[in-house]
């Protein structure tokens, strides 16, 4: 079981907490990053919660197991700088509150550069055994296929982008709303003994250290101009799943485009993005520079399994198989997983949910995770964070406010409930970033030695302000379910 320490919380906390067995349950639909979270949120204020997981009855189109907090995707938490990037600033606000998800991840941690990933399978075990441990968690392997009955007065939804047909439609007749859907793809995880490492080699990108100080945690596969086009010219080419018809008019995520959807924009486009060569050396031919690279990140803690870095792919299994052999290194490739793609769902959020990230139709149904239109396995979790302490806080008689927007929680929140004109009409889903966050005051506009700061300096000091400002206010938030911060109140009549 997850020692109090390792989130945060002290034995002080705990008994500030202390169970209340006759306190109604919060219940969650949906074992996922945010569901798991959530539970842990809930149960931590002394809360009982009951967790419903379908998985275990019924599986889904992108899983493999049955255990909680299962990665579908990625392994990757993205990057862990809490000074100059918005998901590092959101990691350090979740271990400020004790939050489950980011305590496991670090535990379970293998090297990627200035990224934080982790070991998929140590991690889900863990998150999984953690919850099951814990004595005000009951978890029930069931399929909730509609809206919870009435009398679950407080309910979370953190389905994720897979929740089933049968909760989405009833959820779109409790609002007359019509869902919101693009598609999600999955990349390939390659077997490390079957990497060519006389053609590939070990480096991060301008041998930056990440949080484990590895200055070589990628494997890079270099291309020459010649081969590069001709991977280029087998990627549109290459066989690709077909979509039902319901499905066609389905948008892509942006920010997680299949390779070959990137590689029909331009045959440059991936050169400038998952391929691009830049600051990464051959030491097998040190005075060639690559015309483009595929990185392959390490997917266990063993160090076996790797995954080809942005490729994820809607090309079938053969085509996969043949085209991904064409990159130097990956001749023999042999492949533990091959990419897929699946389809995701999620509400028009800034129309339908309130600031308490509850549905305006029916208030005690509160809404957590890539449902609600955040993107990304640390945002998703920090949903589940923030509607578990609303919901933990509206059991025990408070009024809690969700974190401030000059937060990386708060400035989700904003998004998803109240960032868009019209309705949400232009609602997309979106990964965390400093855009999101109000503008600050003060960002010095000299230096030390009086020279004027312009360009990308500028906007690095503000970032910094941001970050900086930002944890310092979460700080104040992430304390407020113990008492020891006014922002939780007895709620009076």
């Amino acid at each position: 079981m997850l020692n109090t320490a390792s989130v945060g919380l002290t034995s002080g906390d705990i008994t500030s907490m202390s169970p209340n067995m006759t306190t109604e349950p919060v219940h969650i639909i949906g074992g996922g990053m945010a569901g798991s979270e959530a539970a842990w949120q809930v149960a931590q204020a002394g809360v009982p919660v009951v967790l419903h997981e379908m998985r275990g009855v019924h599986t889904t189109e992108a899983h493999h197991t049955d255990r909680l907090a299962e990665l579908v995707c990625s392994n990757s938490f993205r990057s862990d700088d809490h000074e100059n990037n918005a998901v590092g600033v959101l990691h350090q606000e979740m271990r400020l509150a004790g939050g489950l998800i980011i305590a496991m991840g670090d535990k379970h941690q293998v090297p990627a550069g200035s990224a934080l990933a982790v070991d998929r399978e140590g991690f889900a075990e863990d998150v999984t055994a953690t919850l099951e441990a814990h004595p005000l968690i009951t978890i029930v392997r069931e399929e909730i296929d509609g809206l919870p009955p009435e009398d679950w007065g407080s309910v979370i939804v953190a389905t994720g982008p897979l929740t089933s047909i049968k909760l989405a439609e009833a959820v779109r007749a409790q609002t007359g709303e019509e869902d919101l859907a693009f598609f999600d793809a999955i990349a390939p995880i390659v077997h490390f003994e079957s990497i060519d490492m006389s053609r590939a080699w070990r480096q991060s990108r301008y041998d930056k250290p990440g949080p484990g100080g590895d200055t070589a945690a990628y494997i890079n596969c270099g291309m020459d101009e010649a081969q590069y086009n001709a991977f280029i010219d087998a990627l549109i080419a290459g066989e690709k799943t077909e979509f039902r018809d319901w499905e066609k008019d389905t948008p892509y995520f942006e920010g997680c485009l299949p390779i070959e959807v990137m590689a029909e924009r331009g045959r440059e486009t991936l050169r400038f993005g998952p391929m691009k060569p830049v600051g990464l050396t051959n030491p097998h031919e040190p005075d060639v520079k690559p015309h483009a690279v595929v990185q392959l990140r390490q997917d266990n803690a063993l160090g076996t399994l790797w995954n080809m870095v942005g490729f994820q792919t809607k090309l079938k299994y053969g085509a996969q198989a043949e085209i991904f052999r064409m990159i130097p290194g990956l001749e023999n490739a042999q492949f533990a997983r091959l990419g897929g793609i699946h389809r995701n769902t999620f509400l028009n959020s800034p129309k339908l949910l309130d600031s308490q990230l509850r549905l305006k139709a029916r208030p005690s149904l509160r809404f957590a995770g890539q449902i609600t239109g955040v993107e990304g396995y640390v945002e998703s979790a920090a949903m589940g964070l923030v509607t578990g302490r609303l919901a933990a806080a509206e059991r025990l008689g408070l009024t809690l406010a969700p974190p401030p927007p000059t937060t990386a929680h708060g400035a989700l929140v904003a998004h998803i409930t109240g960032g868009h004109l019209e309705g949400g009409r232009s609602f997309q889903p979106m990964n965390v970033n400093f855009g999101l966050f109000p503008d600050i005051e003060g960002v010095p506009t000299r230096t030390e030695d009086g020279r004027r700061v312009r360009g990308k300096e500028k906007g690095r000091l503000k970032k910094r302000a941001q970050a900086a400002r930002a944890l310092t206010e979460f700080s104040v938030w992430a304390g407020s379910l113990t008492g020891s911060n006014a922002a939780a109140q007895p709620e009076t009549a």
